[in-house]
């Protein structure tokens, strides 16, 4: 539950005592109404999870003791790494969140032709930490140990020249579907992209599938920017990764 696991980006080890940042303790003391001795539990992405109890709380800090440390969380069958143009409003963060709950390990924002979502640098820099922090509280809810990395901004043709030899393009007008692909070789990173609001142009496919992407189609129905990922990383996770 998310109110038992609380993300720290410091080291984490048994029998020590650390002082929670500020926005833990508000959370932990304001919010869920926590009290000393009370147990919670602690993450930072390095695989494990920490049971800590609280031992001291004020206005401005919370200190806990860390009493121990879980096995390290498996590593996934399937590496996915998400290509995800932006999107308007609320749809980035949902989109974001519903990936890391379901196990993608890498998530690059992207540019395209049809997007319509134009960010100036300071702006951008602000939707990078709030992006970052979608992503941990996701984590914190979803019970995942290791933090999905985070990629700055790119631009579509950019990202798909990174050496893909596994990938996949979501296409309405595809022949192929997930379930008619060969399964990726092991140790291989899958790549998967889904179009923006507007959708990806046909230039933007054949230049896709140049780069080892192949177009892919999720039934007969149009799904939205922020639905196509999420159905698509769900089927690749039924197919190949862990909901088998």
């Amino acid at each position: 539950m998310k109110s038992n696991r609380i993300y720290q980006d410091i080291p984490l080890q048994c029998n020590t005592e650390i002082r929670l940042d500020a926005g833990a303790t508000h959370h932990l003391t304001r919010v869920l109404r926590r009290r000393i001795d009370d147990r919670i539990e602690l993450f930072n992405g390095d695989g494990h999870h920490y049971t800590a109890t609280i031992r001291k709380i004020s206005k401005r800090q919370t200190v806990v003791s860390i009493l121990s440390q879980s096995n390290p969380e498996p590593a996934a069958p399937l590496d996915i790494h998400l290509g995800l143009p932006l999107s308007k409003g609320q749809r980035m963060d949902f989109a974001l969140q519903k990936a890391v709950e379901l196990g993608v390990s890498c998530i690059t924002p992207l540019l395209t032709e049809h997007t319509a979502v134009k960010l100036p640098e300071k702006r951008l820099q602000q939707k990078q930490q709030h992006w970052k922090q979608v992503i941990i509280s996701a984590c914190e809810q979803s019970g995942r140990c290791r933090l999905p990395l985070l990629h700055p901004l790119i631009t579509l043709d950019a990202w798909a020249r990174k050496q893909v030899s596994y990938g996949i393009v979501l296409d309405p007008r595809a022949g192929s579907t997930p379930g008619s692909l060969p399964a990726p070789p092991t140790e291989t990173t899958l790549h998967l992209v889904c179009g923006p609001e507007g959708g990806l142009n046909r230039s933007e496919i054949e230049g896709l599938v140049q780069q080892h992407f192949t177009p892919v189609r999720l039934g007969p129905r149009i799904l939205r920017t922020e639905t196509a990922p999420l159905a698509a990383i769900t089927a690749v996770q039924m197919l190949w990764g862990d909901f088998r």
